[in-house]
Parts: structure tokens; sequence; C-alpha cells
């Protein structure tokens, strides 16, 4: 198995179908044919299930594909870095954040790789931080902005700041006063609850599982879309726990509101992750210190109503 036969095997798997995938790599047909069934051997096992129509991948097919993207990308990684020289910031880095992140430092970050560093393409994926999470732990990105990520021996968690989190709704139902409100009075309220992201918990939500707990045992509704958060809230079929970050445009704009939680105060915590097993590029390292700059100009300015941890 060589990188060749990655690439090829690439191109049949996203194409599912060997024509399209010979034109893709410049290959004759049957030279194609003849790679995919050199791998199969290899392996022991069918890589793909030949129908008229196409090809359609195995499990076994599946998992490879996986790895063999993983492969190459390092593989190019190395590359570059032995060409470009040491210090030269060049490649492709890829960073995944929780929506916050991107509304704090995502247009900045982009304008900066873009004038500062030429040769780095960059890759920046929005998600709820659950999401977020996952796209890191299948490498699908290099560095996430989490919150609260588990404790799991495969990460390498750096806690960046810490965010207050506020009832936020229309004033019909949680008050025209932006006096605080008490964490025991929440119970009475219509709550809706992001999962931030599928198959996870709220556990992004908040710093304390028992309060999570309570808030998640009380809430009418849970959503994994923003977008769909955000049109509940303004309709008022209910409130929401949330930083003013979150929904920064409609406080802006009056079309809802924001009260402090006391009795106990409510925080999330937010990290810069990666993994264990994947070693610091150059880029990666560099994206690091730009982020956590970005962050903390933006803490600095007020842009981002948070306290900055250690």
């Amino acid at each position: 198995m060589d990188s060749r036969q990655l690439r090829y095997f690439i191109a049949v798997y996203e194409q599912r179908n060997l024509s399209r995938a010979a034109d893709q790599v410049n290959v004759a047909q049957s030279a194609l044919s003849h790679h995919i069934s050199n791998l199969e051997a290899e392996f022991a096992t069918p890589l793909f299930e030949r129908k008229s129509r196409g090809m359609d991948p195995t499990a076994a097919g599946e998992r490879l594909y996986e790895h063999a993207r993983i492969i190459l990308r390092a593989m190019a990684e190395a590359e570059t870095e032995v060409r470009e020289g040491a210090r030269v910031i060049a490649g492709e880095i890829s960073i995944g954040m929780a929506n916050s992140g991107v509304k704090a430092i995502g247009v900045e970050l982009m304008r900066t790789v873009l004038t500062r560093y030429p040769k780095l393409k960059l890759s920046l994926t929005e998600s709820l931080s659950g999401a977020t999470l996952m796209h890191l732990m299948i490498s699908n990105v290099d560095l996430a902005l989490v919150y609260n990520p588990p404790s799991e021996k495969e990460l390498i968690t750096e806690a960046v700041l810490e965010e207050e989190m506020f009832l936020v709704g229309i004033p019909k139902l949680v008050g025209k006063s932006k006096a605080p409100i008490r964490f025991e009075e929440l119970s009475r309220l219509p709550l809706i609850l992001l999962r931030y992201g599928l198959g996870l918990s709220s556990r992004a939500l908040l710093d304390d599982p028992v309060l999570l707990k309570r808030l998640e045992g009380g809430a009418i509704l849970h959503a994994n879309s923003i977008t769909g958060m955000t049109g509940a809230l303004v309709e008022g079929l209910g409130c929401t726990i949330a930083t003013k970050l979150f929904a920064r445009e409609e406080l802006a704009a009056g079309r809802l509101v924001a009260r402090r939680v006391i009795d106990p105060k409510l925080t999330r915590t937010l990290y810069l992750c990666r993994l264990r097993n994947r070693p610091m590029t150059y880029a990666m390292e560099e994206m690091r210190r730009l982020m956590l700059a970005l962050i903390a100009e933006q803490v600095r300015e007020g842009g981002w109503q948070a306290e900055l941890v250690g």
C-alpha cells in the first residue's frame, strides 16, 4: 500500500464510480480497477460492492477511507514543512469553533490568515460545541474551541475564558426589568435549551453539572439549531440560558432582553483543544497563538464579555 493507491481509493470512494474516478485522477479505468483489486488482496477483504451503476463501499472500505484521509493529510503536511522550511507557515490548517467563537473572532482570524500567512490554507468550521468536539475527535479539524469538553485521555485541553450565562427571552416571558433573577425562579419559566451537538448532553451550557441537570429536567424543548433557537426565542415560544454574545444582534435590536442569574451565578468555560496523538505543526502552533491573542483582545475591548483564564 502506498500513497498513490490511497489517492486512487479515495477517488473511487468519493465518486462511487470507476469511470468518474479515473477521470479525476487521470489514469485509465483498467489501471484504477487493478489498484483497487490489489488493495483488496492486500487487506484480504472487499473494499467495495460492485454494482451495475457504481461502487458502494463496504464496512472495511468506510474504515479505510477515514484512515486514508488522515494519512494523506499528514504526508502532505510533512512534505510542506520539509520543502518550505521550519519557520514558513504554510500548508493546510482546519479549525473548529462553537458559534460564540466565530462571532467573536472568526472574521478577524480569516482576515489575519489571508494577509499575514498567504501560504497557509485555512478551513474554518462552525458548529455547536459538541459537534465541534466530534469534528476534532475524528480529525476533521486540527484545533477546536469547545465549551466544557469531557476528560478524555486523547484530548489536550487548555482553559481560555469563563463566560457568565444569562436568562434570555422576550420581555413578556422574562420581564421587562433587567434586574437579576434567582436560579430557583427559572424552574417556573418555559426553558428551551441547546443540546450543543447530536448525541451529547448540554454540558457545554454550564460548568456546574448539578445545576445543568436541574435545568434540563425542567426544559420544555431541546434544540440542536442556533437559528431555530433564536427564532423560537423571538417568537416567544420560550426563553433560554445563554451568553449575551449568543444573542448579540437580537439584544441590540431590542427583540430580546437578558437578565443575570444569581444564587448561584451561572458560568461556562471555553477550552482550546487538540488531539494528543497529533503532533503540533508550525501552522498549529501559530494558529493557537493567534486565536489566544484575538480572544484576549476581544475580552479587553468588551466584544466578548468574559474573564480570561490563567
